[in-house]
């Protein structure tokens, strides 16, 4: 059964870089999936060890932490029937050389370790990255005359 809910995604520094937010953003509200939270940061040291906290310890971990924190970011709550699944298969594969054609990983990075989005992996872990990049005030709840077109 499909289930209204929100997940972040977060458009990475790399994406930012080359110029790629609109086209990310573009793809996810072609697909129909609402956005009702966007903003631009700077990811600090802190944010980036709170958001990464289930990797501390890993040899990876300060390469992570290094790349996020290296230039802005946008961040995105993004809202749909099964929106965590639905993004995760627009993502595709964390590893762009394993995505799937026509994901945005496959469209638009080479390398895993600049693939250029993240998505939360759950509905539980989406509302728990949600609350580091967004109080409750900047989540829009608003009507889309189209929606009737896009969901039974």
């Amino acid at each position: 059964m499909a289930q209204v809910v929100r997940t972040l995604i977060l458009v990475k520094p790399d994406a930012v870089q080359r110029g790629l937010i609109g086209n990310i953003i573009s793809r996810i509200e072609a697909r129909g999936l609402k956005i009702v939270g966007m903003k631009m940061l700077r990811v600090d040291q802190e944010l980036a060890h709170k958001h990464y906290a289930a990797h501390v310890g890993k040899p990876f971990f300060p390469g992570l932490v290094n790349f996020i924190t290296s230039s802005p970011i946008v961040a995105l709550a993004v809202q749909g029937e099964n929106a965590v699944e639905v993004m995760r298969q627009m993502m595709g594969a964390t590893d762009p050389a394993k995505a799937a054609p026509g994901t945005i990983r496959a469209d638009l990075a080479l390398a895993i370790g600049r693939n250029v989005i993240h998505g939360s992996d759950s509905a539980e872990s989406a509302q728990g990255e949600l609350a580091l990049y967004f109080e409750p005030a900047e989540l829009l709840d608003w009507p889309r005359d189209g929606e009737r077109w896009i969901v039974e």
